[in-house]
């Protein structure tokens, strides 16, 4: 499922050295979940209740992963979305642990696990993101989105949403 749609954002991985950086900032649970791939408890995430305008981004490297308009509430427990704020953004990946078959999300760009995508949302789409909301940190619609890699993100963020 991983998108191959050019991005307007720099989707280049980050170097050893910008990776080690990212990941020193991250406490035990958001590293557990970003790092190894785990699952905060259901309804205790700290963005499901959120309703601002805005976007989710990547916890890790601040790429914009899903756009506010696309939440809905899913009755999961988790934060849930429609649709990427850019297919590209977000990857498709098989995931057959605990004897199930999943697509697991990632971040395009830093490769962090967010959740899963499951094929029994809402239309138009009939798509559901379930993301963790340790993976994603909210930016309202009059702030700069994070850029700890120094790409000129807001730049981007900025021209993309006017188009």
């Amino acid at each position: 499922m991983a998108m191959s749609a050019p991005s307007q954002f720099d989707l280049t991985p980050p170097t050893d050295a910008e990776r080690q950086r990212l990941e020193s900032g991250l406490d035990d649970e958001e590293r557990r979940v970003l790092l190894n791939h785990g699952t905060e408890a259901p309804f205790c995430g700290g963005l499901l209740a959120e309703k601002r305008p805005g976007l989710y981004a990547c916890r890790l490297c601040g790429l914009p992963l899903f756009r506010a308009q696309t939440k809905f509430e899913s009755g999961t427990g988790w934060p849930s979305f429609t649709a990427p704020y850019r297919p590209e953004n977000v990857l498709g990946v098989r995931d057959s642990s605990y004897g199930m078959v999943r697509v697991e999300t990632r971040c395009a760009r830093c490769d962090s696990h967010q959740g899963h995508v499951f094929p029994d949302g809402p239309p138009p789409s009939g798509t559901r993101y379930c993301i963790n909301s340790v993976s994603l940190g909210f930016v309202g619609d009059d702030e700069p989105l994070p850029d700890p890699l120094g790409r000129g993100d807001e730049t981007v963020r900025r021209s993309t949403d006017q188009a």
